[in-house]
């Protein structure tokens, strides 16, 4: 059975997304640029239905996180877009904010308190809604992974959510060179954790950083 990760990009000043975040820009002021690493790789352009793109060290990176998933847990709100909470009739994006063909490839398990029906899309990727918490999210997505991986993608609340229940066995942090100044933190006053560094790989646009998670 594969490893349970997350594998995210941050601001040096700790935040996950800018501040005052919109339908149109569900990363807040700024946020985007927190994956202009990414967004040129050939990995994450092939991954997304497009054409070409640079192949370097960091879309290694990217190809090794890829290859390691059988399935993805996420919270609502990284479904939705940031603005799904209620119920489904009421969410500005019901069926995620993801398109028709998905970069995930695979199944996707939702936390949520609306239960609803698993919703199939191009691709492979299906989404699957979780309804009992973290736990239960990661042990369906475990199941679903076979051999593979599970990457708690996000957002960052269920990142910590993973990391305080002790089911996270690595974090890969991708450190974007550039400072956000307020938005959504990744680091928060949570349970204390050990980590362990396994990797650090930097080039011009991004700095990698992987740890193992350290448990009693």
């Amino acid at each position: 059975m594969g490893k349970v990760f997350t594998d995210i990009s941050i601001s040096l000043d700790g935040f996950v997304a800018g501040p005052n975040p919109t339908l149109e820009e569900p990363l807040g002021e700024g946020g985007e640029r927190l994956h202009d690493w990414v967004v040129k790789l050939e990995t994450w352009k092939r991954r997304h239905g497009r054409e070409g793109g640079e192949t370097n060290p960091d879309s290694d990176v990217v190809e090794e996180a890829v290859a390691a998933t059988g399935a993805t847990v996420m919270g609502r709100n990284m479904f939705s877009g940031g603005f799904g909470t209620g119920p489904w009739e009421e969410d500005p994006n019901p069926d995620g904010w993801w398109g028709d063909d998905p970069p995930f490839k695979g199944p996707v398990f939702v936390i949520t308190h609306h239960p609803r029906e698993t919703l199939e899309k191009q691709g492979g990727t299906s989404f699957t809604f979780v309804t009992d918490g973290i736990e239960s999210a990661v042990e369906q997505a475990k199941a679903a992974a076979g051999d593979k991986g599970v990457n708690v993608a996000g957002g960052a609340g269920v990142i910590q959510e993973a990391l305080a229940a002790g089911l996270l066995d690595e974090m890969q942090i991708h450190f974007a060179p550039l400072l956000l100044g307020g938005g959504t933190p990744f680091f928060t006053d949570g349970e204390p954790s050990r980590l362990e560094p396994v990797r650090v790989l930097a080039s011009p646009a991004v700095t990698h950083m992987k740890y193992r998670v350290l448990k009693d």
